[in-house]
């Protein structure tokens, strides 16, 4: 276990109350507010009272550390009160009505978001609290500060972890790791996500910590003096060009060396463990700097990079460049603002209250902020509104939110982020539903690039598009964003459902046509919502979607108006042993000889009518045959061997096309990838338009509905439909 002390992490356990004041009267002024502040402390400290934490100290010296905190990212009052107040709810004696009375409700909800956040364990792989899990990001994305409030308590936690048995050390350290640093680093805020990665691998790996300090501590003196000899030449040459600017010297992470040395990089060879940082008043002094510098010192190649002209989706705008500096030492120096220094460091929390003099509008305006610059909430939301699975969900979130993404950029130089082996699809998606769903090529770096091609970092992506174009279901295998592929999804189950409708409305029509019953007087108000009634549907679409889809027949839906007995097909009836291996089986006969009808093939799943022919036994039809109106009423009630629902059943499919071209060949691909058989596929009519007359055999009537959807999806394909003889 490691010691309370160790390294230079440390909680602060001597704070007291007017040091915090001090700190938040340094930005927050309303007497009003402060006065909030101070009572949510009074209020904190008496329902605390008794209780001690871990580390043998007073309960509310957790909630104080917490606050001071959240004043160095300058959170509004409202955020300080909930700060103080963030354990009440939980761990004592008081209810959110008490609380809101004592506080109103925005703070309160506050305290219950992050109250909601304290009772799961994000990184377990329980199915319950990954659906929990889920539920929760969701819900957090609603407030940013609820999100910020729990990174301030957990930071703190992380600062005493040390009083925690060595096995719930490695647990709460790789949970602020995998999930919290980086939620803080998608806010920008930078020195909370800096620190938590630092005890997180203080705790995992110690050794490899105390390792990395310790040549750090070691080569610190020379480092030191090596930093100030340049930090002198750089401010000397900037003074001279009259260039106002202040330079910091540039500690790096712990956790970041690691990465590199992780990496294979050798401890000498990490060129930023000597690093300045430059700040000046204009976005334009920024660059004359840099000009300044480089005339001076020999940049590194390919170690530029511009944030400025194109920020992080955090917000982030710096200048970066590598030089040789002095004695030959490699320095990597950054420039910014002072306004990107402010967002750098503090991110979203940047945007607080009391730059907008605080009160309502500041609040207005973080959230505005948010709403506008922040793509990780937006990800997130995103990604709640698409159906998948609570697994699918939190694996997205890990993978395409919180992992490191790629940056790609349009021909007109917007920036794109992306997850990491996005392709080309991806990105269209991203900008455009309509322009993913139409796109037929892409130009990466001026080279026609395949649609599964992986995208890089600083790639410059072109779509081509064509508005006739549609989606193939073999994009969601090419595609990574979850998003992506529920769009594709998306896409072709709303096809399918028109597609269902239209059928649907053509098949009731067409019995209703046979009845000889007009449309108008059935489709009555009145008749269509006794169907829905019955049906327990919502409307004419839903009945004509229910016709369709198979799930209930034309004849079904009418018959609830038009009051008809329908012969009915059991669902369930006992087959004699004589008849197990037929077909189709016959009410009320065992042996008899059964015959499919040439004219109409019925198919196993087809409603379906037995004829007695003269000497040939019993023809079977579909009902929907237009033969069985010509034949004498010698019908019986017949069904399928539901014992023997595995054979194959050639039909007959006639395709209609609105071109003249040949297109034998997506026709054969589509059948070949639908499992299905092919007999013989022919042209019936070459005038100026095709119709192909295809024979297959399948083994439902499901099959077949799957295959004239997969055949739809072509533009040039005006109708499918069963042929009748």
């Amino acid at each position: 276990m490691l010691r309370k002390g160790d390294g230079s992490l440390k909680a602060k356990s001597d704070i007291t109350i007017e040091e915090i004041l001090s700190k938040i009267k340094s930005y927050i002024e309303e007497e009003e507010q402060l006065k909030c502040i101070e009572q949510a402390y009074q209020f904190a400290r008496e329902k605390h009272l008794g209780q001690y934490r871990k580390t043998g100290e007073e309960y509310i010296i957790h909630p104080m550390n917490v606050v001071l905190i959240l004043t160095t990212v300058y959170a509004d009052y409202e955020t300080l009160c909930a700060g103080f107040l963030h354990d009440v709810l939980e761990d004592c004696d008081c209810t959110s009505e008490e609380m809101e009375e004592a506080f109103g409700k925005n703070i309160t909800k506050l305290v219950q978001g992050v109250t909601k956040l304290s009772k799961i364990n994000f990184s377990t792989e329980n199915e319950y609290l990954i659906d929990y899990y889920k539920k929760i990001i969701v819900g957090m994305s609603e407030d940013v500060r609820v999100i910020i409030i729990k990174l301030a308590d957990r930071l703190h936690n992380m600062r005493t972890l040390w009083a925690l048995p060595e096995e719930r050390q490695k647990v709460k350290a790789k949970e602020a790791l995998e999930i919290l640093a980086p939620i803080a680093h998608h806010l920008g805020i930078h020195k909370i996500k800096s620190e938590l990665e630092d005890l997180s691998l203080r705790y995992l790996k110690p050794d490899v910590f105390y390792d990395i300090a310790e040549k750090l501590n070691k080569t610190k003196l020379e480092r030191d003096k090596t930093v100030y000899d340049m930090q002198q030449e750089v401010s000397n040459l900037l003074n001279e060009h009259h260039i106002k600017h202040e330079i910091k010297g540039r500690a790096k992470s712990i956790y970041s060396i690691y990465n590199k040395l992780d990496k294979g990089r050798k401890f000498s060879d990490i060129y930023d463990l000597l690093a300045l940082r430059i700040l000046v008043d204009t976005e334009q002094e920024c660059y004359l700097a840099l000009g300044i510098i480089h005339s001076k010192f020999r940049p590194l190649p390919r170690r530029f990079k511009d944030y400025i002209a194109m920020p992080k989706p955090n917000m982030y705008q710096s200048l970066h460049t590598t030089v040789f500096g002095i004695d030959g030492y490699l320095f990597e120096i950054q420039l910014r603002t002072y306004a990107m220094d402010e967002v750098a460091e503090n991110g979203i929390a940047s945007h607080w209250a009391y730059k907008e003099n605080g009160g309502s509008k500041a609040v207005a305006n973080l959230q505005s902020t948010t709403e506008q610059k922040l793509q990780f909430f937006k990800s997130i939301i995103d990604l709640s509104h698409d159906k998948m699975s609570s697994e699918d969900f939190v694996n997205s979130v890990k993978d395409e939110v919180l992992n490191n993404n790629i940056y790609v950029f349009t021909p007109k130089g917007d920036v794109m982020e992306l997850p990491k082996g996005a392709t080309p699809l991806d990105f269209a998606y991203k900008i455009h539903t309509k322009v993913g769903e139409t796109t037929v090529g892409a130009i990466v770096n001026n080279n026609i690039v395949p649609l599964n091609y992986e995208l890089q970092n600083n790639d410059i992506v072109k779509i081509n598009t064509n508005k006739n174009s549609t989606p193939s279901k073999e994009w969601i295998h090419m595609v990574k964003a979850t998003q992506t592929k529920n769009k594709i999804r998306s896409f072709f189950a709303k096809n399918e459902k028109e597609i269902y409708i239209d059928r649907g409305k053509y098949n009731l029509e067409r019995e209703l046509r046979k009845r000889k019953i007009a449309f108008s007087d059935f489709f009555t108000e009145e008749n269509i919502k006794t169907i829905c009634i019955e049906l327990k549907l919502d409307n004419l679409e839903e009945i004509y979607l229910t016709c369709g889809n198979g799930k209930n027949s034309a004849n079904t839906i009418i018959n609830i108006i038009d009051k008809v007995v329908e012969p009915t097909i059991p669902k369930q009836v006992k087959v004699s042993s004589q008849s197990m291996d037929a077909d189709i089986v016959v009410s009320g006969i065992d042996k008899v000889k059964v015959n499919l009808a040439n004219c109409c093939n019925p198919v196993y799943g087809d409603e379906i009518v037995g004829y007695i022919t003269k000497g040939n036994g019993i023809s079977v039809h579909r009902i929907s045959c237009h033969n069985l109106s010509m034949l004498e009423d010698r019908t019986l009630e017949v069904f399928w061997n539901q014992n023997n629902n595995n054979k194959r059943y050639l039909t007959c499919l006639l395709v209609y096309t609105n071109t003249s071209e040949n297109h034998m060949l997506d026709l054969m691909q589509t059948i070949s990838m639908s499992n299905i058989s092919v007999d013989s596929i022919k042209t019936v009519d070459r005038a100026d338009k095709v119709i192909y007359e295809v024979l297959c055999y399948v083994t439902s009537v499901e099959q077949i509905h799957k295959l004239i959807l997969s055949f739809q999806k072509y533009p040039y394909i005006e109708k499918v439909e069963r042929a009748m003889r």
